[in-house]
């Protein structure tokens, strides 16, 4: 499948989660739990869930970016691949009103996050369509960029860390979640859309993925914490749910 088709096939799959009011997470070991439990699952608190809409619950994400990030009162924030919101909302509550949270995300994702703010009262959050290979805003834009288990879903994750660089302000910083592999993924897997839009088939190698962020530009890399994502019994390649800071 090529590049093109791939993110078609990954923008409808996330498009109908946007259009439920249920939905599975990336791991085939949540399914079949409710969303707050998921979302819990992924290292969310109660006390996160009770300061967001409940409707931006999903327990789509690989971890809770935002919580390791140490925002300030008007500061700018992006989200990459934002989804209904939950990580822009946490954020919205640490940059206060003097600040920005803003999401990019597909059409429908951002359409639904945006009633949901405006439903809620948020004045400070903000949503755009926009790709994460090719991010809507000007230079120097943002303080700080997160995105929750969206990385992995780029077929160009070099681009795509380029443009995160490119909005940073000088000396900006990212937190971001994601999903690495330890050893490599079989060919049928790296070319199944479906492991794609399950945020296995598009992971790579932690050392690659690493590099990936030194070769955009960014310096002081560093994984902060890491976890087992799932567990297959016919592969040796282990797949995990990795935090990574670094700064500009």
């Amino acid at each position: 499948m090529k590049d093109e088709d791939l993110k078609e096939f990954v923008k409808d799959k996330y498009s109908e989660i946007a259009k439920t009011s249920d939905s599975c997470c990336c791991s085939t070991s949540c399914c079949g739990s409710s969303p707050e439990t998921r979302t819990k699952q992924i290292g969310y608190s109660e006390g996160d869930l009770k300061k967001v809409p409940k409707e931006a619950v999903k327990g789509l994400g690989c971890g809770n970016p935002v919580n390791h990030l140490d925002l300030e009162k008007g500061e700018n924030l992006l989200d990459l691949g934002s989804g209904l919101g939950i990580d822009v909302f946490l954020a919205s509550e640490k940059v206060g009103p003097e600040g920005l949270a803003v999401g990019i995300d597909a059409s429908e994702m951002v359409q639904k996050a945006t009633e949901i703010a405006k439903r809620n009262g948020y004045e400070n959050v903000e949503f755009k369509q926009g790709e994460i290979e090719k991010i809507p805003f000007d230079d120097g834009t943002f303080d700080a960029v997160t995105s929750n288990c969206v990385i992995n879903l780029s077929t160009n994750k070099l681009r795509t860390y380029e443009e995160i660089y490119r909005v940073l302000k000088p000396d900006g910083r990212i937190l971001i979640s994601d999903i690495v592999t330890d050893g490599d993924l079989p060919e049928e897997i790296r070319k199944n859309p479906e492991a794609w839009a399950s945020c296995i088939g598009g992971a790579v190698e932690k050392v690659e993925y690493l590099d990936i962020i030194e070769k955009a530009g960014f310096e002081n890399v560093d994984v902060i914490s890491q976890s087992t994502f799932e567990s297959y019994d016919e592969l040796e390649t282990e797949i995990l749910s990795m935090q990574v800071k670094a700064s500009k």
